[in-house]
């Protein structure tokens, strides 16, 4: 990948860590009733789930190469989901010492399934991406 392209996706997941930060620790005291379950699901857990996905992606797409050894590309996605759960913990243990949130072992769960989800979406994926590649001829 060029390294423009680098800059870009690095951009976007600063803009995106942001808002991840904001959404967690801001007191949204004002924010309109919204439904409690959708399709049976908690609502927050939702948000959760749909907050944490983009991760992977904007992780793999800043710092990590497409490859096509299957270990280092596993050694990339199990770090990227080893960062992206410890996002998820701070950010839960952070809101248990605010005074105006409260820490929730369910929105750590939806953190990671989603976490879990987009890894694995991008271990293949870069396998996809890898294997069309054709070898340069010389």
């Amino acid at each position: 990948m060029k390294k423009g392209t680098r800059i870009f996706f690095g951009i976007l997941l600063l803009i995106y860590l942001a808002a991840v930060l904001y959404l967690c620790f801001a007191t949204l005291q004002n924010l309109p009733h919204v439904q409690r379950k959708i399709l049976g699901i908690p609502t927050d857990k939702l948000v959760h789930f749909i907050m944490f996905l983009p991760f992977p992606f904007l992780m793999y797409l800043t710092f990590a190469p497409i490859t096509r050894k299957f270990f280092k590309a596993l050694m990339h996605v199990a770090l990227i989901f080893g960062l992206g759960s410890a996002l998820a913990a701070g950010t839960e243990m952070v809101q248990k010492q605010l005074s105006y949130r409260t820490a929730d072992l369910k929105d750590f769960e939806a953190d990671v399934l989603a976490l879990v989800v987009g890894s694995v979406f991008i271990f293949l994926i870069n396998f996809i991406i890898a294997l069309n590649k054709s070898p340069k001829k010389k």
